[in-house]
């Protein structure tokens, strides 16, 4: 039988405010920076409109979520625990989950 996995809450600001950190984390990282917008197609000068879009914050989690090793990294630069990141990244998640979207 399987444990059932718990994962920590937090509001939709402080999701907002993990999301925004990895963005200013990314920007003090060129190759990683790259890798994200290689990734996602965006152009540097999107970046600052794109802050303001769900979808783009959601997809800043996402990238960290897809890659562990990126994960932990940001976490060790920033102080941030893992569980932080992935509670931020339910908030985006769980309305798509909700709605069938995904």
């Amino acid at each position: 039988m399987r444990d059932k996995v718990t994962i920590k809450t937090v509001s939709a600001e402080h999701a907002e405010q993990t999301a925004i950190a990895v963005l200013g984390w990314l920007a003090s990282e060129p190759d990683m920076l790259g890798r994200f917008l290689s990734l996602t197609g965006l152009e540097p000068q999107q970046l600052r409109l794109a802050v303001n879009d769900p979808e783009f914050l959601a997809g800043l989690l996402e990238f960290l979520m897809q890659h562990e090793p990126t994960l932990l990294e940001f976490c060790s630069a920033t102080q941030t625990r893992p569980e932080d990141v992935i509670a931020a990244y339910h908030v985006y998640v769980r309305p798509a989950l909700d709605s069938g979207e995904i």
